[in-house]
């Protein structure tokens, strides 16, 4: 339907139009009616309709001045129609040279608005129908300008339709918005958008079927770019029976870095992220050093906690809200690869503790898989991280089963859990029916080690992740893995670290130096 705004100061003739007119059959839809002019004025800027009655005297601003300030203001100002009395016919005359189409003489004919609405009708669906028609084509033609440039072409001739087809300066900041998957939406989306201006974008689809937006960002703050790319990413994604993602490049300047700015959005696509949800990608955040991104070092924590428990019924779903987090932060391939080796590590250890062979395990998943540095994508990944969980779920239940009888076992189970209380030998002798002296022993022959330094061991290991994780002090530190007494923390870290903790938690801020 076409947009009609009246304007007419008599609220009887407005009530008389809007019921007297069958405007549904003449193609139209009353969006809008008002009392004087600059009622008028702000309410049609604000409406867009293609077409506007008003009377002649109206208050504030008579209809031939809002007529006039209307052209003056906006890009396409709607049509015109003139209503007047017998008195005002001269006024009348002289609007015929201001877009007005007609005038009609107050009291309105039925039949005589009738024929004039249906032919406005027309003639307007015929100017927007030639519009849409001239922007479909220049459309195409910019499409393939953009695309020549992306492809690496670069030269006077093409420079030069750039500046007159896109409207490129030199010197003009460009900023470019990829949309990876397919959207059959997406020329829709973008003929009705509010988030980027159609005057500064030039939309363009690449050799693969992505879709793109080369937008001119001068005018656009790093705010309401984002505000733009989120309302982009709305609109589209409620069109999609997929999720959609929505990459953005750096900001550039100039013609000749058209090519740079789709290769950074390609490079951000072509870590091929796992996008379970709608995500939202910039180069800039890929461009971060590692230890600038909040890597989240416990992804895999829940998944280990069901692993552990033998839980196997709702291990996929953990594993892809694991991969949805290393999306988020943007992390390499080869960065999720190494999260992954050391998943592989602490599962080999969990079966070490319970008396079982790693590999067994780690020898059929390399069978069916290959070696984890050739799983190239997150798909291979998380397939493969999910098999390795199930795999290493089940022979771990096998394994409780077998260790139940096996006292050693579960004693060395019980210090792995309460290593950071005020565990003695002889508490553990307790608690298990034992002599402290014959347990010690045991214990001995069972890990290598006496029982005092397999404690320290396990309680430097855990303050070691707490120096790199946390910010805590020493003494904190010394305290929540098990050391009262923080110059003896220091001593027994030294010793089996080889340095003190200050050193080892400023180590790698040191090697960057």
């Amino acid at each position: 339907m076409l947009k009609v705004i009246v304007v007419d100061d008599e609220p009887w003739v407005l009530e008389g139009l809007r019921t007297m007119v069958d405007w549904e059959r003449c193609g139209f839809e009353v969006c809008g009616e008002a009392l004087n002019g600059p009622d008028a004025l702000r309410l049609i800027q604000e409406q867009q309709p293609d077409l506007v009655l008003t009377d002649i005297n109206i208050p504030a601003i008579n209809g031939l001045e809002l007529i006039t300030r209307l052209n003056e203001v906006m890009e396409k100002p709607p049509r015109f129609v003139i209503l007047s009395g017998y008195d005002d016919f001269h006024y009348a005359k002289t609007a015929l040279r201001q877009r007005v189409e007609q005038y009609l003489l107050k009291p309105i004919d039925d039949e005589e608005i009738g024929t004039l609405l249906s032919r406005l009708s027309s003639l307007i669906q015929n100017e927007i129908a030639s519009e849409n028609e001239s922007r479909i084509r220049q459309a195409s033609i910019c499409s393939h300008l953009l695309g020549r440039f992306i492809q690496g072409e670069d030269n006077e001739e093409l420079r030069h339709l750039a500046h007159h087809l896109l409207k490129l300066q030199p010197d003009t900041e460009l900023v470019c918005i990829l949309i990876p998957a397919a959207s059959s939406g997406f020329d829709a989306v973008l003929s009705t958008s509010e988030g980027f201006p159609r005057e500064l974008s030039c939309a363009f689809q690449d050799s693969e079927g992505r879709h793109g937006l080369l937008v001119q960002s001068a005018s656009l703050t790093p705010e309401s770019l984002d505000a733009a790319a989120v309302l982009l990413q709305r609109e589209l994604a409620e069109r999609q029976p997929e999720p959609v993602a929505v990459v953005v490049s750096d900001r550039l300047r100039g013609i000749g870095s058209i090519r740079e700015l789709y290769l950074q959005t390609l490079e951000v696509w072509k870590l091929k992220y796992r996008r379970e949800k709608s995500r939202i990608f910039y180069y800039s955040d890929l461009k971060k050093p590692k230890n600038e991104r909040e890597i989240h070092e416990d992804s895999f924590k829940e998944l280990l906690q069901k692993v552990k428990a033998g839980d196997m019924a709702d291990l996929l779903p953990d594993v892809r809200d694991a991969f949805a987090v290393f999306a988020g932060e943007l992390l390499t391939v080869e960065e999720v690869q190494a999260e992954v080796a050391h998943l592989e590590i602490t599962l080999c250890r969990q079966m070490k503790e319970r008396n079982g062979d790693p590999d067994r395990i780690m020898g059929k998943l390399q069978a069916e898989h290959g070696n984890l540095g050739g799983l190239g994508d997150y798909f291979l990944l998380s397939h493969y991280v999910h098999k390795l969980c199930m795999e290493t779920a089940v022979y771990l239940a096998e394994l409780k089963r077998a260790n139940e009888g096996n006292t050693m076992y579960n004693v060395i189970q019980y210090v792995d859990l309460e290593f950071r209380g005020k565990l003695q030998l002889q508490d553990l002798a307790r608690h298990f029916h034992m002599n402290s002296t014959y347990l010690g022993q045991l214990f001995r022959k069972e890990t290598g080690r006496s029982f005092s330094e397999y404690v320290n061991e396990k309680r430097i290991e855990a303050a070691k992740g707490l120096l790199k994780r946390t910010q805590l002090k020493i003494s904190d530190i010394a305290q929540q893995v098990g050391f009262s007494n923080t110059d003896y923390f220091i001593d027994k870290f030294k010793g089996i670290v080889g340095v003190p903790p200050s050193v080892y938690k400023h180590a790698d801020k040191n090697k960057q130096l």
